[in-house]
């Protein structure tokens, strides 16, 4: 696995990259040696945040974790990404992408118990109108929901703005 590691607001010491290559490190069972690893590590006041993302052919797999502690959220960060490959490996890892994946053999081979099957418990449909992302923003704000699906009147494509940490809102759109 190869290691891109930066910091925001925080020096990247020799012990800090130490401890994310040798606790990261341990998911290269799963990925082939060329496999990217991009680490930010990031300071603000008292919250010390690791984002982890490891981008795999037609996928990507992230995880943020936060406390009080870098080498606490290095673990964290760890035990998550473990957790979601053994959770998910039959999706990530489906028929078509096994050739030329970044997945070793081994893992697209081994067996893992399912912790949790997927399960969709409710389907809903509703009239999708074109509207503006601000408004969009406002109606989801009356519905009382964290994110809202539109198409958006100024570029007739399915659009998804949603509410981040701290009262902001960010707008998903399609890349054409």
């Amino acid at each position: 696995m190869k290691f891109i590691i930066i910091g925001k607001n925080i020096e990247v010491t020799p012990g800090l990259k130490s401890a994310v290559e040798e606790k990261i490190g341990k998911l290269e069972k799963y990925f082939t040696p060329e496999t990217e690893v991009h680490v930010t590590l990031s300071v603000e006041k008292e919250r010390q945040k690791i984002e982890v993302t490891i981008p795999v052919k037609g996928n990507i797999i992230r995880s943020e974790q936060v406390s009080n502690n870098m080498y606490i959220s290095i673990d964290l960060v760890e035990e998550i990404i473990e957790r979601q490959l053994k959770k998910y490996k039959s999706k990530l890892v489906d028929k078509h992408q096994e050739e030329g994946s970044n997945f070793k053999q081994e893992y697209i081979e081994k067996e893992f118990m399912d912790e949790e099957d997927i399960k969709i418990i409710r389907s809903k449909k509703f009239d999708i109108k074109p509207t503006y992302p601000e408004d969009a923003c406002v109606q989801m704000e009356l519905l009382g929901h964290n994110f809202f699906v539109f198409i958006n009147a100024e570029t007739d494509q399915v659009n998804v703005v949603y509410k981040r940490k701290g009262g902001t809102y960010g707008l998903i759109e399609p890349e054409v």
